[in-house]
């Protein structure tokens, strides 16, 4: 098949293309041939810009945006049976901004993971912890649990029985909406989190730590951790510490624009949220200078972050930052693939997966074009051939 697109972002950074033939071949890019490929179909996108399929690295598939709070509240009772139409819902409409694979950050009851499980393998990938890790009486109740009395975090990742794909944990509190820049004490100590990354190594699992202010990120980056999730008011420092060490950053800035849209208009709350959004945006800004590997992810599933929706909130959030459009697609393409060990995707080259997607308009149209995609290929195959063969991702 031969593709002509007006104009091809690659994922990796590089300069816009334009007028672009992309050929591909039993579900991957290759070099055009004229032999081999005389007769293949032609598909005219010239009036779209193709980009690989983004990623999403920080969800929670079993919640949503919702600012109803009784909906809010039935999310976290909800049995299984009960939330897997709402994860099947968030998933189309991820899929529908362009999204082709998430990583969750854990659930209560460990619904995304189980429905992962039951669901595997399907196009759409899902990355899952299942249920984080917190202190016992602190923070995170409604994504997970504390360890048993007497247990170490250590031994609790060590012992843990279900089959993930990484370990989440809690090291720090919510960001205050009326004490500006207050940093919450961490949750587990130096020694405690050290231990946990080395229980999860020694199953392979990577860990993802949700970390706000200078010393539970300090903690965090130092023991090892894959990733930072949130940092807000982190400082310049363990910036520097995450680019020397290769540690992720997902700033996940959308939850604080996402607050200060929802709270009543000139409230305490809603002048602290935008007040931490414009705090997050200088650290961005700071990383960007640095050389940390930002990955886009939008904590879907907080009070006003909508799965799909939220990636658009956060390219623009990366715009604002100074990141060009081609810097702000490799966050949430490449550097997300890589963070979820995805080597095939993520970048738009020769040899790799045909998996992009195509928006109409010019790159200059993003990220808002992301709203109306008009294709989303994965391993050469159309969502609508997908759809025909997944009874779960039918419409």
């Amino acid at each position: 098949m031969f593709i002509r697109a007006g104009w091809l972002v690659d994922g990796a950074g590089g300069p816009i293309r334009d007028n672009v033939m992309l050929s591909v071949q039993q579900g991957r890019i290759i070099r055009p041939e004229a032999d081999l490929l005389y007769d293949a179909p032609r598909w005219d996108l010239s009036g779209c810009t193709l980009l690989p399929g983004l990623v999403d690295a920080h969800v929670h598939l079993a919640m949503s945006g919702a600012l109803n709070a009784d909906i809010r509240q039935w999310q976290l009772t909800a049995g299984y049976a009960e939330i897997v139409q709402t994860i099947e819902r968030h998933i189309r409409d991820l899929l529908t901004h362009g999204v082709v694979a998430v990583r969750d950050g854990g659930d209560r009851h460990g619904h995304a993971h189980r429905y992962a499980l039951d669901h595997d393998p399907v196009p759409f990938v899902i990355r899952t912890a299942g249920r984080a890790w917190h202190r016992a009486g602190r923070y995170g109740r409604l994504i997970g649990r504390p360890p048993a009395e007497g247990q170490s975090l250590a031994d609790a990742v060590l012992k843990e029985t279900a089959a993930i794909d990484h370990v989440k944990l809690v090291n720090a509190g919510l960001n205050s909406l009326t004490e500006f820049g207050k940093e919450t004490p961490p949750q587990f100590e130096m020694e405690a989190v050290r231990g946990a990354v080395s229980s999860a190594a020694a199953r392979d699992w990577p860990v993802m730590v949700h970390a706000n202010g200078q010393k539970p990120v300090r903690i965090a980056v130092e023991a090892g951790c894959r990733s930072i999730e949130h940092g807000f008011f982190m400082g310049k420092d363990n910036l520097r510490r995450m680019a020397d060490r290769g540690t992720f950053w997902i700033p996940t800035t959308g939850t604080m624009t996402a607050y200060a849209a929802a709270l009543p208009a000139g409230s305490p709350e809603a002048e602290g949220a935008r007040r931490n959004a414009e705090a997050q945006l200088e650290q961005m800004a700071w990383a960007r200078e640095l050389g940390v590997r930002v990955a886009l992810g939008t904590d879907a599933g907080s009070m006003g972050v909508f799965h799909g929706a939220g990636v658009m909130e956060e390219m623009r959030l990366l715009t604002a930052a100074g990141y060009s459009i081609s810097e702000a697609v490799r966050c949430a393409s490449l550097n997300g693939a890589a963070l979820l060990d995805l080597e095939d995707s993520g970048v738009l080259e020769t040899g790799r997966a045909a998996t992009f997607i195509a928006v109409d308009g010019p790159p200059s149209d993003l990220p808002d074009s992301l709203g109306a995609v008009r294709a989303v290929v994965i391993n050469g195959r159309s969502m609508s051939d997908i759809e025909r063969t997944t009874p779960s991702l039918r419409p």
